[in-house]
């Protein structure tokens, strides 16, 4: 068997990681410290095509599929969690959205603008009353014979605050009848629409994260993603997706966390030696290196099998399982590799180790990720 990437998706690795360390690694503190990405490397991404990886080519995307847009994010995130989170809404659950469930007119419509840069994209799901428990979500989109009529506040949104086009979740009424969840396309650009608040975090400082509100927000009835009550249906594939871009970016920051404390390791003397020499450092960063192999080889097998059309819902819960608590490991490693200087705002890893703590909860918290996993496993009778 053959584990290696096509040549094209090297290629694109590459590239993302030139840019990276050329572009992204130079401002990442900046990023933490002003908590915003700069618009000046949004558009250098855009430049790059680097924001446009897995939409297809008749929209003016890349087309690299899942496969490409792990290679690509695993390397961004190296550099930065914030802008690799940024480019996670942007790509994999806001833009993808529309490539699985938009109707022709509106992949035509946003596609070509969301694979230049010229429209960021979001997504919005939660609220504060529905977080795990989706179902609970109250905003309302009811047809007045011509639009939908979306009101309601929804929260977390990463991209909020500077997206142009967000996926947006609601209840759908129609004459009176309630026909369940909807998703749809809406405009940030148009009345009725509000950034409440963009919110201060522990991590990830750079992703612009926001409440959002909608008030009389009128949606043309076009940009309906999907048939009407399938939101659900259609939320939950997308997470499927989105769990494995997640897989990806934790990769890519164990790598980097990894790479960290073996240089630090090495240089760093105790008791006349480098500190490398200590058996105790040693197995930390054998179990480092061990937990890296694991989260590599799931993450990309589970990508390729999404490429090739196979259903890969436990296979994406137990990527994002493992690789967000195997995170949390190796960070907690490295952080105690680098003593007290791995508590300091001085080094990079400090940053890390805050920035590492969201994986277990946004994409679905670990908890729903356990018992979608159990689920599959008794419904297939085992493995």
């Amino acid at each position: 068997m053959d584990f290696r990437l096509p040549e094209e998706i090297e290629m694109l690795r590459e590239m993302a990681k030139k840019f990276t360390d050329k572009e992204i690694r130079p401002l990442a503190d900046q990023i933490d410290r002003e908590e915003k990405i700069p618009k000046e490397l949004i558009k250098k991404l855009s430049k790059t095509g680097l924001m446009s990886v897995i939409i297809p080519p008749e929209y003016g995307g890349g087309g690299f599929g899942e496969l490409g847009y792990c290679a690509m994010q695993e390397e961004i995130a190296q550099g930065c969690a914030s802008t690799a989170t940024f480019l996670g809404a942007h790509l994999s659950i806001g833009a993808q959205t529309i490539i699985l469930f938009g109707s022709e007119e509106t992949k035509k419509k946003y596609l070509p603008s969301l694979a230049t840069g010229e429209f960021i994209a979001a997504y919005s799901l939660t609220e504060a009353g529905s977080g795990s428990d989706a179902a609970a979500m109250k905003a309302k989109a009811v047809f007045d014979g011509s639009d939908w009529v979306l009101n309601g506040t929804k929260i977390w949104v990463t991209n909020g605050s500077i997206a142009d086009v967000i996926v947006v979740y609601a209840k759908m009424e129609k004459d009176g009848e309630d026909l369940g969840p909807g998703a749809f396309v809406i405009e940030t650009s148009k009345e009725g629409f509000k950034v409440d608040k963009k919110e201060e975090k522990m991590g990830i400082r750079g992703s612009e994260t926001a409440a959002i509100s909608f008030h009389d927000y009128h949606i043309p009835k076009q940009n309906l993603l999907g048939d009407p009550g399938q939101g659900f249906k259609i939320a939950l594939t997308i997470l499927d997706v989105g769990r494995l871009g997640l897989g990806a970016t934790t990769l890519g920051q164990a790598k980097e966390s990894l790479r960290l404390s073996t240089e630090y390791a090495k240089q760093r003397e105790q008791f006349g030696q480098p500190i490398a020499e200590f058996q105790a450092i040693q197995w930390k960063l054998a179990d480092m290196t061990t937990d890296i192999y694991a989260m590599e080889s799931m993450l990309y097998r589970t990508a390729a099998d999404y490429d090739a059309g196979k259903r890969v819902t436990r296979e994406a819960s137990i990527v994002k399982l493992y690789c967000s608590e195997a995170l949390d490991r190796i960070v907690d490693h490295a952080v105690q590799i680098h003593g007290g200087m791995g508590y300091s705002r001085e080094l990079k890893i400090e940053r890390m180790y805050r920035d590492a703590r969201i994986n277990k909860i946004f994409e679905g918290t670990n908890e729903i990720q356990r018992i979608v996993i159990a689920r599959e496993t008794l419904n297939k009778g085992g493995y």
